[in-house]
């Protein structure tokens, strides 16, 4: 004889596998990627102007950045480093991202891109390309925050 579910007990578990759906179904990569594109912009434009507090805002607490050549450091390393770079008054530094892709996946998303920073401090200013991974994750506020970063340099050891 088959088992029979009471209907009650169905109708629980339908109304569960749709609450775990609606989510998903109500995401939108499109936007999340609009998202994430302008948090990147908004660093680049805080770190222009010599917003330290504004720049690592993009940041999330957990932030773990490797950088080749130096140990893993955390937030509060790395705001201090860029707080640090933008007190120096000596010389001119311009961040502007090249995204290249972004992958969003729910409340996670991988964003691909090449940091161009130029720095003057004379005449000629020296120009840098920094390819990069950087690991986003949506918080509680809705908000794309960076909690890991590997920054590379194609330049030789």
């Amino acid at each position: 004889m088959p088992r029979r579910i009471p209907i009650l007990r169905l109708l629980l578990l339908a109304g569960f596998a749709l609450a775990l759906a609606a989510p998903a179904a109500r995401a939108d990569p499109d936007a999340d990627r609009t998202a994430i594109a302008a948090r990147l912009d908004a660093f680049a434009a805080a770190f222009n102007a010599r917003d330290a507090a504004g720049a690592c805002a993009i940041f999330d607490p957990d932030l773990v950045a490797t950088v080749r050549g130096a140990p893993e450091r955390g937030r509060d390393a790395v705001c201090g480093q860029i707080a640090s770079a933008l007190a120096d008054r000596t010389r001119t530094m311009r961040y502007a991202p090249d995204i290249r892709e972004i992958l969003v996946s729910g409340d996670l998303a991988v964003v691909r891109l090449v940091w161009t920073l130029t720095v003057a401090r004379g005449p000629k200013p020296a120009v840098q390309k920094e390819p990069g991974l950087d690991v986003f994750r949506r918080g509680s506020d809705g908000q794309w925050r960076i909690i890991r970063f590997m920054a590379y340099s194609n330049a030789p050891d």
